[in-house]
């Protein structure tokens, strides 16, 4: 594989932007002073496995609904019913996710990892940061397969378009509130760039962190929904909040969602039947709808026999909780966490592509309504939420 040399970017001009988490405590230089270099075709079959990925999703969505296995992918039973309700209204719009790729460098084939479909990370890196990179360094800003911006911006206008019945007030503009978990910089600001695309899109916006939104169910004489501390009714919530977190944690305002979604007083940015595509369980469902398929790896429920394979759990994030097994079924690495509370799947082992430096290389592509966005990380073992970041050139 090859990567090239750019300068690096100060942290004055990352602060600018409101990117703060350019140095981490596992990784003081998070964004690499090299660029992967890819050749259009490599671009192109990225692209091309993502939009056959989601389709077959789709399918593998159904096929959960449709032979109630919500309980096999650990979905919380609170919650089944808004995602039967929003998976079969057209009107719920998935926003985002991010397929994890192995190979496609080089001639290597690609392999789906896995797809962060809920609350995918890596946004503000891909659709800014690498941008930046090219404009530091003279280099033609559109050398990237990256429109992650563009995209969501039309991609809130499709979600605008799709609820027509929220234009009732007389300036005929929607309301949107963007909320995270008062837990970091990285979080909220990733929040604030949601806002600020879909305030572009045409919504009035506002952000207020999950723990002070005021939630109603309402009553027969009013509506209820979503509210600021003001008191300023949203017809949209745009939330970075684990649906598995409200469901398991949060039991009653699982409820209040529910009911404020199915009698259509607000909208849940990504909708809650983003939580099938979320469960690792459904690259199961996947390897048994699709056997052998090229995209996918071997996936069970049990240890794959005489073969390296991952362990993974259904609702681990950012890395955490993957343990990588030889062909005994002996720990090589392992990243523990608090998910062990999930069911493991066990994914056979893929080779990621590596530098001279013995980095491995993980592809990311972004997905909403298409593909619309490459970016990578690199390490030496796991890879996970804080591996370096590398942006990408199309030679």
């Amino acid at each position: 594989m090859k990567t090239i040399s750019v300068d690096p970017i100060p942290g004055n001009i990352f602060e600018k932007l409101g990117f703060y988490w350019y140095q981490t405590p596992e990784q003081p230089h998070y964004v690499a002073d090299e660029l992967v270099v890819i050749t259009e075709e490599e671009g192109n079959s990225y692209y091309r496995a993502a939009e056959e990925l989601y389709d077959m999703y789709i399918q593998a969505g159904q096929h959960v609904i449709d032979n109630n296995l919500f309980a096999l992918l650990d979905i919380p039973a609170n919650l089944e019913k808004v995602i039967r309700y929003t998976w079969e209204d057209d009107r719920h719009f998935h926003l985002i996710g991010r397929f994890d790729f192995a190979g496609g460098l080089d001639g290597t084939p690609i392999k789906l990892i896995e797809f962060n479909a809920d609350t995918p990370s890596m946004i503000f890196e891909v659709a800014l940061i690498q941008w930046t990179i090219l404009k530091h360094n003279k280099l033609k800003e559109d050398q990237q397969f990256n429109r992650l911006y563009e995209t969501l911006k039309e991609s809130f206008a499709r979600i605008k378009a799709l609820h027509p019945l929220f234009d009732t007030s007389e300036d005929k503009i929607p309301h949107a509130l963007f909320s995270c978990l008062d837990a970091g910089l990285e979080d909220e600001n990733t929040t604030r760039l949601f806002e600020e695309i879909a305030y572009e899109s045409g919504y009035i916006t506002g952000f207020e962190y999950a723990e002070t939104v005021c939630f109603d169910k309402g009553n027969p004489l009013k509506k209820g929904g979503i509210f600021n501390s003001d008191g300023e009714h949203f017809d949209f919530w745009f939330k970075l909040v684990p649906y598995e977190y409200i469901g398991n944690e949060e039991p009653e305002l699982a409820e209040i969602l529910t009911d404020i979604i199915l009698r259509d007083v607000t909208v849940l940015i990504n909708p809650p039947y983003s939580l099938l595509f979320q469960s690792k369980g459904i690259m199961k469902i996947l390897w048994d709808l699709f056997p052998g398929h090229p995209l996918l790896l071997e996936t069970s429920w049990q240890p794959i026999q005489e073969r390296r394979c991952v362990e993974k759990k259904t609702f681990s994030r950012e890395g955490n909780n993957i343990i990588l097994r030889d062909e005994k079924g002996n720990i090589i690495e392992e990243r523990p966490s608090p998910y062990e509370s999930y069911r493991s799947i066990f994914q056979e082992y893929a080779e990621l592509k590596k530098d001279g430096d013995n980095r491995l290389y993980q592809a990311g592509v972004f997905f909403s309504y298409e593909p619309c966005g490459i970016g990578f990380r690199r390490d030496k073992g796991i890879i996970h939420n804080n591996s370096q970041f590398v942006g990408h050139l199309v030679e």
